[in-house]
């Protein structure tokens, strides 16, 4: 929105004005209050880390020689990158205080917010894999599988961004134990060169195929830069998109000579509206499903899709088929989702929209064979 970017800290005095986000900004003003484990926080709350956060980006060196706009992502991300704490904050039984979950948290509401503030969609999901990974480069050398999580990382975001927004996070707090916060700059250091290594510190990880980088990401011990045998029999298409983004029109326009599941098809079918269970609308679009797949037949499997886990449960049932998967984004803004609903015959309640809202995510590289992103005015893949 083009209100962090005329507050994001620019030359020549690199300033941060810290009131006015303050005020513009009721998402950061609810970060006031939430504590943070007092061993890798000392400073305090998450308000005052996410400042100090701020504050230390615009001095770091690497940060200033950016592009502006790249400058204006990052700290956005800075911004938004500890969005979630508030919502996942707990007091665990041995006294320990934790927020799991707030990255993955953040990075739905950072959608929600850049979504809503108009930002662009290719720019969007840059900022908002920065939140969803702003932890990684702390502890991706002691992964087992650090490769994969890199090679993932690079497909949503970018790795230099992610690296300069770490070195930022682990400068901008006070650790109880000084060597601890040492450590984990070191970490960042190191997981900057890891990237380098393999490729993927500026852009991302080439794969030979997309076939090679779909297996990739579902087997494991896999050498990524071997080109896998493609024995896939047919291509499913799997539509996903908030309601109203235009999903339905973009099959009949685009790919009318393929058969169609569609999930509100079958609702209508069964008589299940939204509100009730959906179990059985899940299990009649999956025997559907079942008779293109053994057939070796493409199809189009239509519905919201929102949730990155149930993407991976139907893109997992297509592959055991022998099917290639191609996923179709479609995306359309806040005003235009709201008239297409209003002119619904059965208009979905507002609290129905939230929910989908508040689990959407947008597909990624690391999901299917191909991921198609269209919004208005703007298509990549």
């Amino acid at each position: 929105m083009k209100e962090i970017d005329e507050l994001c800290p620019r030359p020549p005095d690199w300033r941060l004005d810290w009131d006015e986000v303050d005020r513009r900004f009721a998402w950061v003003r609810a970060l006031r209050g939430c504590r943070q484990s007092p061993v890798w926080h000392t400073e305090g709350d998450v308000w005052t880390h996410t400042r100090m956060v701020c504050e230390a980006l615009a001095e770091l060196e690497r940060f200033r020689a950016l592009p502006e706009d790249e400058r204006q992502a990052t700290f956005a991300a800075a911004l938004l990158h500890d969005a979630g704490k508030p919502a996942r904050n707990r007091v665990e039984a041995d006294g320990r205080i934790t927020s799991r979950g707030h990255s993955g948290l953040g990075e739905r509401m950072a959608r929600q917010v850049l979504w809503r503030g108009g930002i662009p969609l290719a720019r969007r999901e840059l900022i908002c894999g920065l939140v969803r990974f702003h932890q990684l480069p702390f502890f991706a050398v002691d992964l087992a599988d650090a490769e994969r999580r890199l090679f993932h990382a690079s497909l949503t975001t970018r790795c230099d961004l992610l690296a300069i927004l770490a070195e930022a996070d682990g400068t901008g707090r006070r650790c109880a134990d000084r060597s601890e916060q040492r450590a984990t700059l070191d970490n960042v250091e190191l997981f900057r060169e890891l990237c380098r290594e393999r490729d993927c510190l500026t852009g991302p990880r080439h794969f030979p195929s997309d076939h090679s980088r779909f297996l990739y990401f579902r087997k494991t011990d896999r050498d990524p830069s071997y080109l896998a045998y493609d024995d896939t029999r047919c291509e499913v298409v799997l539509m996903a998109g908030l309601p109203g983004c235009g999903k339905d029109t973009a099959v009949a326009g685009e790919l009318p000579h393929l058969p169609m599941v569609s999930l509100d098809q079958v609702r209508e079918e069964l008589g299940a509206g939204h509100g009730v269970r959906q179990g059985p609308v899940a299990s009649r679009a999956r025997e559907l499903a079942r008779e293109h797949l053994r057939a070796g037949r493409d199809f189009v499997w239509n519905a919201t899709n929102l949730k990155r886990d149930l993407r991976t449960q139907l893109i997992n049932f297509f592959a055991g088929y022998g099917a290639r998967v191609r996923v179709v984004y479609l995306e359309a803004d806040e005003a235009t989702l709201n008239a297409r609903n209003r002119g619904r015959v059965t208009p979905l309640p507002k609290t129905a929209m939230q929910r989908m809202l508040d689990s959407w995510t947008v597909p990624d590289l690391s999901e299917a064979h191909r991921v198609e992103i269209h919004s208005a005015g703007a298509a990549y893949s």
